[in-house]
């Protein structure tokens, strides 16, 4: 159950998702609570890391108990996502809310809000950056020697011998295609 004052909040987040049926990004439903000027929605610039943080938090924990209520409700089905967060039609028999969600119990704990600090939110912004930055080398490592994500280990040791084979100066093969070659796998043996 949400609480009485947040009551409101999930009032003008759930006629905004009505509003959009066709869904709505995070990013679009937070300049709108500020443009409404809700109660925890600054008019702040949405780059400030804690400040964000801090509205991302709030629209969240709302839309979970959002979520929830929709089910109980079986009026409908709340998909969270921050690129498209939509009401989707209910469909008896789904028992998505059953499920184990970390998400769901991080966004629920109001003391997660209160007790994460600027500090804290600059080094899950780094860490993100960082997974995110080894996710890409990976791509396109994987690229370069032609496969794409799933792909087991021993499939990327043996296209990769296949290319070396081919590649290789002493079979008439290009140097820098297999420097390129060795930096790709390189790159993937720490991924794994």
């Amino acid at each position: 159950m949400i609480t009485e004052q947040l009551q409101p909040l999930a009032q003008v987040v759930l006629h905004q998702l009505q509003t959009h049926p066709q869904g709505i990004g995070e990013y679009e439903l937070l300049k709108q609570l500020q443009r409404t000027n809700q109660t925890g929605f600054p008019s702040v610039a949405l780059t400030e890391p804690l400040p964000l943080f801090q509205m991302h938090f709030l629209l969240f924990h709302v839309l979970y108990h959002l979520r929830e209520q929709l089910y109980q409700e079986k009026t409908g089905e709340l998909q969270i996502n921050p690129l498209k967060i939509q009401i989707m039609p209910y469909q008896v028999g789904q028992n998505a809310l059953t499920e184990n969600d970390p998400l769901r119990d991080f966004y629920m704990d109001l003391s997660q809000l209160e007790k994460t600090t600027a500090e804290d939110v600059t080094t899950l912004l780094a860490k993100f950056w960082t997974r995110f930055h080894a996710i890409d080398k990976r791509q396109s490592a994987l690229n370069t020697l032609g496969l794409q994500d799933p792909v087991d280990n021993e499939t990327i040791k043996y296209r990769y011998r296949q290319l070396v084979m081919q590649h290789h100066p002493d079979r008439g093969g290009n140097t820098t295609t297999l420097q390129t070659l060795n930096a790709a796998m390189a790159v993937l043996e720490k991924s794994t």
